[in-house]
């Protein structure tokens, strides 16, 4: 089974926040994208099943993309939001968490102005409340938050927690210090797991290739092991510097040296065992 662990949809008729697309950047992507958009991206790779993970705030996008998930069975799993800061997070968290495709949990804290949000006392509560019921947490972090994952994977040893996008290192300068270190400190707890996504937007978006990836997976891993990595296109963030096949070609490429074994938990098995789709 080839499973995408890291996808989105976005709706602009939709009464969401999609005001980071209206930046001048983001131009090539502002513009609706659904089931029906990824599907034959899913099929020119061999892709079986997908999971979407969350881009809003609002509880609201989770009932919409449960929606969608029961209109296509190929959506095997949805990321939500719950307000991990409220004392509500627990009520919230029981709409969901019966819901079958109803996986996972994430918060954006890339856009907090507070690089010490997640370790927080009211957030860590509301991961706790995450870990209480089993319900797994996407680590969405730039460099600099990082070094928070080794702490919360103490803290919270039954929850299984999974760095999306590597943790966003600087591949278009070439930088691997700092980043590497904090990846291999979280890397030594087992709950702990991680994307192979979000890369080519981290390096130059016009000149990229596979080469300017490699150092990144290589050492995630190396630190990880096969059997803690997975796939995620980031699709259709991706599209900014390059296409679902270019993405997905580029990391069967750099897995190319992995065992069969190997390259079928990458590609599927590990993100079938962390979400449980």
């Amino acid at each position: 089974m080839r499973i995408d662990a890291h996808q989105h949809f976005w709706d602009l008729s939709q009464p969401f926040e999609y005001g980071w697309l209206g930046t001048a950047q983001h131009a090539p992507i502002n513009k609706t994208y659904l089931p029906s958009n990824l599907r034959p991206h899913l099929e020119a790779c061999g892709i079986e099943r997908s999971v979407f993970v969350q881009t809003q705030h609002d509880v609201a996008e989770n009932r919409w993309v449960l929606g969608l998930a029961e209109q296509h069975d190929w959506i095997a799993g949805v990321v939500g939001w719950v307000d991990l800061a409220s004392e509500a997070c627990e009520d919230q968290l029981g709409e969901f968490r019966d819901q079958p495709k109803f996986v996972g949990v994430r918060h954006v804290v890339q856009d907090e102005p507070d690089d010490d949000f997640i370790v927080r006392p009211e957030v860590v509560r509301g991961l706790k409340v995450l870990e209480k019921h089993g319900v797994p947490y996407d680590l969405l972090f730039y460099t600099q938050h990082l070094k928070h994952a080794a702490t919360l994977a103490r803290e919270l040893p039954s929850l299984p927690m999974v760095v999306d996008h590597l943790s966003k290192p600087k591949i278009k300068a070439g930088v691997v210090e700092g980043w590497e270190a904090d990846l291999r400190a979280a890397a030594r707890f087992e709950n702990v797991y991680c994307k192979l996504s979000g890369m080519v937007t981290e390096a130059d978006w016009e000149n990229w290739s596979p080469a300017d990836l490699k150092p990144y997976v290589e050492i995630a891993l190396d630190a990880f092991g096969p059997d803690r990595c997975m796939y995620g296109s980031d699709w259709p963030v991706c599209e900014l510097a390059g296409s679902y096949e270019q993405v997905h070609g580029a990391l069967v490429e750099l897995i190319g040296g992995l065992s069969e074994t190997e390259r079928d938990r990458v590609l599927g098995g590990t993100v079938a065992e962390f979400y449980g789709v």
